[in-house]
């Protein structure tokens, strides 16, 4: 008995998180270990960590990580590969607890057993892709008018927030930048999986390399990637007021923007969630009116596949939520006992409530 393309697809997806979630937690601990030997961190500016062996580990695994997750596109469809990326949410948050000593509180536990539950829910519901025979057919499906009315009202959204709300808002709405980065990751999660799928045929002996319809789609994917990749950066500009760095990033095809600067500094993001709320939303929408991905399915598997997404979402933002904050080095609060003393041992008294203050 083979197995089926969805079977492979969900494979590859968890395997990309398991990848993707051990990468953190080995950049991290690179990162640790080079200010540690350094005594500059890359918050400030170091570069040390690029001579760490543990912090190349970590992109090693990281880009494992999404070449597998770019495969598993090309078998499965959307709605079943973009939810599962939140298992990699969960894989640095369990490793964090154990490696790093990033407590995970009570309720971060419930929001990965609800990540867990509705990734279950909708590997179960998920619906049977067909595979398009040829790139010429892909193109087909994306110039039917439905999906054409939602590039459409992407791209006008994208305009607007880019010529209007980002002179006036960009700098204090964090929305007006993810917003961006959703949109064009949803386009750019559908050209990829069209060049992907380009790839397997030629593979398997039929070339789409002669269709202009594939450089297309590549051109498409390239311009995405390069827009979003600007526009994270500017999010990564925020005031530390608006938010808190992120851990992860979850960008287009599951491509990851990591700063190192933030992941040395911070342990958890405002960012992460809401992109992730947005991103998966916007990639789900766009690959069921293209590629039709709950064509044929009755409205329970539907409604059921919906349900076990709002859970991943809802256990996305509650670990987010109630992960600790991590505390920089080299602070510490310090408390003066001033009381007039008539003996001997008449002095001033420190307590610092770092023991890593002097480290």
């Amino acid at each position: 008995m083979g197995t089926s393309d969805n079977e492979k697809g969900l494979i590859l997806a968890v395997a990309s998180s398991l990848f993707i979630g051990t990468s953190f937690i080995l950049k991290k601990k690179g990162l640790k270990r080079a200010a540690a030997s350094s005594g500059t961190r890359a918050g400030v500016g170091g570069y040390t960590y690029l001579l760490e062996p543990l912090w190349w580990a970590g992109m090693i695994t990281m880009v494992v990580g999404e070449i597998a997750n770019f495969v598993a596109y090309v078998y499965a469809p959307a709605v079943l590969v973009t939810p599962l990326g939140a298992l990699s949410i969960i894989v640095s948050a369990v490793l964090a607890h154990f490696m790093l000593k990033e407590r995970l509180q009570k309720l971060g536990v419930v929001g990965c057993m609800s990540c867990v539950v509705g990734s279950v829910v909708i590997v179960i519901h998920a619906p049977e892709e067909q595979t398009p025979s040829s790139v010429l057919e892909i193109w087909t499906l994306a110039t039917q008018p439905a999906f054409l009315i939602y590039v459409a009202a992407a791209l006008s959204i994208v305009l607007a927030l880019i010529l209007h709300f980002e002179p006036r808002y960009g700098q204090t709405n964090i929305l007006v930048y993810l917003g961006i980065c959703s949109l064009m990751g949803s386009l750019t999660v559908l050209s990829i999986k069209a060049i992907g799928i380009a790839i397997k045929l030629t593979l398997q002996g039929t070339s789409q390399i002669a269709y202009p319809q594939t450089w297309f789609f590549l051109s498409v994917a390239v311009i995405c990637v390069v827009m979003q990749l600007n526009y994270l950066n500017k999010v990564a500009k925020f005031p530390l007021h608006s938010y808190v760095g992120p851990d992860r990033i979850d960008q287009v095809f599951g491509i990851v923007l990591v700063m190192q600067q933030a992941l040395d500094t911070f342990n958890t993001a405002i960012v992460s969630p809401i992109y992730y709320v947005m991103f998966t939303t916007f990639t789900i929408v766009a690959s069921s009116i293209m590629f039709r991905d709950w064509s044929g399915q009755d409205a329970s598997s539907i409604a059921s596949e919906i349900c076990g997404f709002i859970t991943v979402l809802s256990g996305t933002i509650i670990l987010h939520s109630t992960r600790e904050h991590e505390q920089a080095p080299a602070t510490g609060t310090i408390t003066w006992y001033t009381q007039s003393m008539k003996s001997i041992d008449d002095a001033h008294f420190i307590t610092l409530d770092n023991s890593d203050y002097f480290e």
